[in-house]
């Protein structure tokens, strides 16, 4: 409740926040549009694989050009102003940056930056959750060892629910479920880079006047992003997937609490404590009245000590929509505003060393699975991509099968064919086992198994 006071106090003091991005796409300029304007921040340094494209995503976001004229880090620091560069590490390794933002969205990239803010003591706040569902548990775990602070994004949906789940469990409440809203249809997990638009409805007119990502786009709709950031909220909050992988129930906000509850309770669940995402549309097609599709839920009941019809009473008496039985409820965020929302992770790491969101341990995982009979001698092109999608499963099915994370799913060659619908092994592909995020991975395996 006072990090906006607490950030007043930095800047009075002339100790602002000093802070490096790494990665300046849709995320990171959405941050850049508020870093510029909250009080008690640095922005020290920006680093992308390309340094115009940088500079176009601060003019665009109202950065006047004059703030970006500083040509070191030591000007930058001593300016107030702010630094371009292409050198991810050098912005890591500077003595001038204290907390580092990655959106750069890559796997590889983001173990390698955590790994590097652990050796230079720099808190880490991980946009990159493609990152962190392939190894965030470990990655968390060296971070605390390093003695720095390791966070999901605040904006981004797994640091929202998080932040519901945390919710509940401090009102004393028992988390059923919770998880957040997408458009989605069986069909769509089938779906490429070249049938994406018309399952969201663009006409090729919109596509071309707009600055559109039909890999990036399609991660979403087949079904692979919803996955990967429902793991990330299974490892931070200790709820678990289904054994199935998500359901997507077809749910709006009214029904919430009538469906997802356990099967054994006339819910949706496959039992108490899931990690599950709802559909906005149902399996026909037509629209969920009052749809949850941009936001964010828990589901809730009294704990199994307390006063349980007390606590139901309460509910009646106060106007909370619940099941027909009275004893589940639930809360909701309808929407999420994403990097505009990213300052309250920079100021709550920064200022109170607190995350907002953290693996805490390996429950979930995301496993490539063929969208089509795969052949021998192909390659995988990763999530959104033509050849598979990520599957959720518990990590403990994923490690027993030898099941293949979607986040190494890119540019590797199949060995064996794989059916449509199966998962894709360690062994149906050649894979390098000494780039950096196989061995961290597998290091993750062996840890947490």
């Amino acid at each position: 409740m006072n990090l906006h006071r607490l950030l007043l106090q930095r800047q009075a003091a002339n100790n602002p926040l000093r802070v490096g991005l790494i990665g300046a796409g849709k995320f990171g300029s959405m941050y850049l549009a508020q870093a510029r304007v909250t009080p008690g921040i640095h922005l020290v340094a920006i680093a992308d694989l390309s340094a115009a494209r940088a500079r176009e995503a601060c003019a665009r976001t109202g950065w006047p050009a004059e703030a970006l004229d500083a040509p070191t880090f030591a000007r930058a620091a001593r300016g107030g102003t702010t630094h371009i560069c292409e050198d991810a590490m050098a912005l890591i390794e500077s003595p001038l940056v204290d907390i580092v933002i990655d959106a750069t969205g890559s796997p590889s990239a983001g173990i390698a930056h955590v790994l590097a803010c652990c050796a230079h003591r720099k808190h880490i706040v991980m946009v990159n959750v493609e990152a962190d569902a392939l190894a965030g548990p470990l990655l968390a775990r060296k971070a605390e060892q390093a003695g720095i602070v390791y966070s999901l994004a605040y904006g981004d949906q797994p640091a929202l629910i998080c932040e519901q789940v945390d919710w509940a469990r401090a009102a004393g409440f028992e988390v059923v479920a919770a998880g957040k809203g997408t458009k989605y249809l069986p069909g769509y997990h089938q779906s490429t880079p070249d049938t994406v638009w018309g399952h969201y409805g663009f006409t090729p007119e919109m596509v071309a006047q707009g600055d559109f990502n039909a890999q990036m786009f399609n991660s979403f709709l087949d079904g692979t992003k919803s996955a990967i950031e429902m793991a990330a909220v299974a490892n931070a909050t200790g709820l678990t997937p289904a054994s199935s992988g998500l359901l997507f129930p077809a749910c709006g906000v009214d029904d919430l609490a009538r469906l997802l509850k356990p099967c054994a309770e006339g819910g949706q669940l496959d039992h108490a404590g899931q990690v599950e995402v709802i559909s906005s549309v149902e399996r026909d097609g037509r629209p969920v009245f009052r749809d949850l599709r941009w936001g964010v839920y828990v589901t809730f009941r009294a704990a199994g000590n307390a006063d349980r019809a007390y606590v139901e009473r309460c509910f009646k008496e106060y106007g909370i929509v619940t099941d027909p039985s009275g004893r589940y409820a639930a809360m909701y965020k309808p929407s999420h505003l994403i990097g505009l929302e990213l300052g309250i992770s920079v100021a709550s790491v920064g200022l109170r060393r607190e995350a907002t969101g953290a693996a805490t341990g390996w429950r979930g995982d995301v496993v490539a699975t063929a969208k089509r009979d795969l052949e021998a001698g192909e390659t995988l092109d990763g999530e959104g991509g033509y050849t598979v999608y990520g599957k959720l499963m518990p990590a403990a099915e994923s490690l027993a099968a030898g099941g293949l994370p979607i986040g190494l799913a890119h540019h590797v060659r199949l060995v064996k064919p794989v059916a449509a619908g199966q998962p894709v092994g360690w062994a149906d592909v050649d894979i390098d086992a000494t780039a950096l995020a196989v061995r961290v991975r597998r290091e993750m395996e062996v840890a947490f198994a």
